[in-house]
């Protein structure tokens, strides 16, 4: 009788792997699920001062196993460093320094909640526990430990204020900041976050205004959204806002609050190019005493110029009368943008200035509102002749907290015009350049938004009758 090759080999590998696996078990038997547990000190001063601070933890396991550390003191309280994590078979080592899992003392009040805290002085019994994820079977192992001198204080973070509870960082000059103040029960680094939605996390600096990095007492952090270095601030939505507190020793304390964003975006504008490659159209009028303007006047505007120039590069016009432009603002940002008056067409005497134009209320409502300017060498200060962008028709209106608040939009394009009285003579310095400007008040002059337009204006004197 002959048997098949392949069933000879077959048999002959089963066999193989008999004798491999009665081979394993006479070498190494069933081995207990915890081969060790140990600590390598028995008293522990988690003070800080480099000297038995930590204590090292060594525990091995055969099999994949749920692993516990806790230590019970001497009146029957537990605490927990570690709490039925999955550990696979090996050799393990950890550091201890006293902290474990977040715990309050009796009759404690706390403004922050606890995640890792230093266990009172005294006497634990430490325990190491395993349970076997696949039999159940549990092996645990213990000892003594002493801790002392372990007098750190819990950097308790005893108060937490955010203001604004809505956040617009766009740079329009309302809410475009979140003011975080908070008060630390002891030294301890801060961190502090917003988290969103998708767990994506924006870290806030901390400013140091007469405290030092780490110091207890009163902490500050002012956030922007990343608007004021030209970065893209987070987008719209309600956002986690937390507050990370953590000491030497490994004591950490969380706070938790919530911040909306809104209108959130980086914020930018140009004035566009005729199709003659001039940006500023320049032209003059005759003066009437009817265009006069002022806080409590309110004059005859003027019209904005019609068609397009050439790229002429002086005016010649009777000393008196008036200077007058015309330009295009576009928004190419991702944000709307604020403006305010005077609105255009409104006309200026040479020597006002856009103060005179405003009421006090206005007048505090100009930072982070974008302008049009217009500059002659010999003016006294820069920019001194501004205008909206924009007339009201052309842009969107907004009323907040009974102000109404006036907005060009992404992607819209407006004219800006107006005129200046040009009174001033000065024969050694005649003519004199005139341009325009792009402002972002108490920010910026966007790059490539300065001295646009230029053009040499000769003024001509008049005559006597």
């Amino acid at each position: 009788m002959r048997f098949s090759p392949i069933l000879l080999t077959a048999a002959a590998l089963l066999a193989a792997l008999a004798v491999i696996v009665a081979s394993s078990a006479l070498i190494q038997p069933n081995r207990p699920l915890l081969l060790e547990a140990s600590l390598s000190l028995a008293r522990l001063t988690p003070n800080a001062d480099g000297i038995d601070d930590v204590t090292e933890i060594r525990y091995a396991l055969s099999r994949t196993a749920r692993l516990s550390i806790t230590f019970t003191k001497t009146d029957g309280t537990r605490f927990a460093f570690r709490e039925d994590v999955p550990r696979t078979a090996g050799t393990y080592r950890v550091l201890f320094s006293g902290v474990v899992n977040g715990f309050s003392l009796p009759g404690e009040q706390l403004g922050g909640i606890v995640e890792r805290r230093l266990m009172p002085d005294g006497e634990y019994t430490w325990e190491i526990r395993a349970e076997d994820v696949q039999t159940g079977a549990v092996m645990s192992q213990s000892g003594t430990l002493i801790l002392a001198d372990g007098t750190a204080t819990l950097p308790d973070i005893q108060s937490f204020e955010v203001s604004p509870p809505i956040f617009t960082p766009n740079q329009d000059g309302y809410d475009d900041r979140i003011s975080i103040n908070l008060y630390l029960a002891a030294p301890a680094r801060l961190t502090v976050y917003l988290e969103g939605a998708d767990g994506v996390r924006y870290y806030i600096a901390e400013r140091f205004e007469g405290r030092l990095p780490d110091e207890g007492g009163a902490r500050f952090f002012d956030y922007d959204g990343g608007v004021d270095n030209n970065i893209t601030p987070p987008p719209d939505g309600t956002y986690r806002l937390v507050a990370l507190a953590e000491d030497r020793v490994g004591q950490r304390v969380r706070r938790e609050g919530s911040v909306a964003i809104k209108a959130s975006g980086l914020p930018n504008a140009e004035i566009v190019a005729q199709s003659s490659g001039r940006t500023v159209t320049w032209t003059t009028l005759p003066y009437d005493e009817a265009y006069y303007t002022d806080a409590h006047t309110q004059g005859k505007t003027v019209a904005p110029p019609i068609g397009v120039q050439s790229t002429m590069a002086q005016i010649a016009m009777p000393q008196g009368d008036l200077l007058v432009f015309r330009l295009t603002v576009l928004n190419y940002g991702t944000t709307p943008i604020r403006t305010i008056g005077p609105w255009p067409g409104t006309v200026y005497q040479y020597d006002q200035t856009d103060a005179a134009m405003m009421t006090p209320e206005n007048r505090d409502a100009i930072s982070g509102a974008w302008r049009v300017g217009v500059q002659c060498e010999r003016s006294e200060s820069s920019y001194p002749w501004r205008w909206a962008l924009g007339a009201p028709e052309a842009l969107t209106r907004v009323e907040r907290d009974g102000e109404v608040l006036w907005y060009l939009q992404p992607n819209q394009q407006v004219t800006v015009w107006g005129a200046v009285r040009m009174t001033r003579l000065i024969p050694t310095r005649n003519p004199q350049k005139c341009f325009a400007a792009l402002i972002h008040e108490d920010v910026a002059i966007p790059p490539r938004q300065n001295r646009v337009g230029e053009i040499d204006v000769r003024l001509l004197p008049r005559t006597s009758p």
